[in-house]
C-alpha cells in the first residue's frame, strides 16, 4: 500500500525506554493509466495526450474496444501496468466524449461527459511551464458542500496529484490545476505561476502579491453522470438528475427542425384550399391584347 519503514540511520525515529521504534512513513506510489477507445476523434486524442503530458506519473497503453466488457479489460490492464488509477477516454459516434476516472480494483469510479474541449495546440496561449513539474491543486469552495462533490474532490486529488520525489517529476511547483464548479459542471484550467520580469528570479516568502497566473491549457468541462461503487461498474452511489444525454439533445433538435417543415407544408395546403374556395372573378379585359 506504499508504506515503508525508515532505516535506523535516518532521523525521525521515536524512542521508548531507550529502544528505537521504527516509524512507518507513507510513500505515495500512485500511478495512473491513461488510455482511450478505438475510433476516437483526433481532437479528443490530442486532449488525452495533453493530459498525459501534464501527469508524469501516468502510463499509456493501446486502445481498448468500447464495449460492455471494457471494465474487465481495463482492470486487467491497470493490474498489468502496476497502476492504481485509470483515466479512460471513451468516444461514441465520433461526436461524444466520455471520461471514466476509476480506482482499481475496488473503486469507486465516475463517468463524466466532456464538453467545451480546447487543446493546447488550438488555444496557442502565452503560458508555458516546465514539463514534469508538480502542480498545485485548487478546488472551489463548492466541493465541500455535498457528499458527491467531496468524493469527486478526493478522487481527482489522488489522480492529478503528482507523488513527491517521483523519478519523472521536478521537485518544485510552477503551475496550478484549478477545478471549479459552475452550473453543476466541473471546469478545468491550467495556469502557469509567473513573476514580473523586473523582479529578481528568487522571491521572498509571502511575495504572492507579485505573482501572476498565465493560462497554459488545455481546457475542458466535466459533467458528472454517475458515481459507481466499484471499478467501472458496481452499485450506483450517485446519479445526476439534471443530466441529458447528447442523443436526446440531438433528437429534440431534429424534432424542432421537423416541426418547422411540417408548419410550412400545412401553410401551403391551407393556401391552396383558400384559393380553391375563393376563386377570383374573371376580368373582362384579360383577353383584349391576345387578339
Amino acid at each position: 500500500m506504499g508504506w515503508k519503514t525508515k532505516p535506523q540511520e535516518e532521523d525521525g525515529e521515536e524512542r521508548e525506554n531507550g529502544d528505537a521504534v521504527h516509524v512507518p512513513v507513507f510513500r505515495n506510489k500512485e500511478k495512473v493509466l491513461i488510455t482511450c477507445s478505438r475510433r476516437i476523434n483526433f481532437r479528443y486524442r490530442h486532449l488525452m495526450l495533453n493530459v498525459a503530458s501534464l501527469l508524469p506519473h501516468s502510463k499509456r497503453d493501446s486502445k481498448v474496444e468500447s464495449k460492455e466488457s471494457k471494465g474487465a479489460t481495463l482492470n486487467e490492464l491497470v493490474e498489468l501496468k502496476n497502476c492504481s488509477s485509470c483515466m479512460f477516454f471513451e468516444c461514441r459516434k465520433h461526436k461524444d466524449l466520455y471520461l471514466w476516472m476509476a480506482k482499481s480494483p475496488d473503486g469507486p469510479s465516475v463517468k463524466f461527459l466532456v464538453n467545451a474541449v480546447h487543446t493546447m495546440e488550438e488555444l496557442k496561449l502565452t503560458g508555458n511551464h516546465l514539463k514534469g513539474s508538480r502542480p498545485l491543486l485548487t478546488f472551489s469552495a463548492n466541493f465541500d458542500k455535498e457528499p458527491h462533490w467531496m468524493l469527486l474532490k478526493e478522487l481527482m486529488l489522488q489522480i492529478f496529484q503528482i507523488p513527491k520525489d517521483h523519478r519523472k517529476s521536478k521537485p518544485f511547483h510552477d503551475h496550478v490545476f484549478a477545478f471549479s464548479i459552475v452550473d453543476d459542471h466541473i471546469w478545468f484550467r491550467n495556469y502557469q505561476i509567473t513573476v514580473p520580469h523586473n523582479e529578481p528570479t528568487k522571491m521572498d516568502r509571502g511575495g504572492l502579491d507579485k505573482m501572476t497566473l498565465t493560462e497554459v491549457g488545455p481546457r475542458f468541462c466535466l459533467n458528472p453522470i454517475k458515481i459507481f461503487g466499484g471499478s467501472f461498474g458496481g452499485p450506483t452511489l450517485y446519479e445526476n438528475p439534471f443530466y441529458i444525454s447528447p442523443n436526446q439533445i440531438r433528437s429534440l433538435q431534429k424534432k424542432k427542425k421537423a416541426g418547422k417543415y411540417v408548419k410550412k407544408v400545412k401553410a401551403k395546403t391551407r393556401r391552396k384550399m383558400h384559393e380553391l374556395s375563393n376563386p377570383m372573378e374573371r376580368d373582362e379585359l384579360a383577353d383584349m391584347w391576345k387578339e
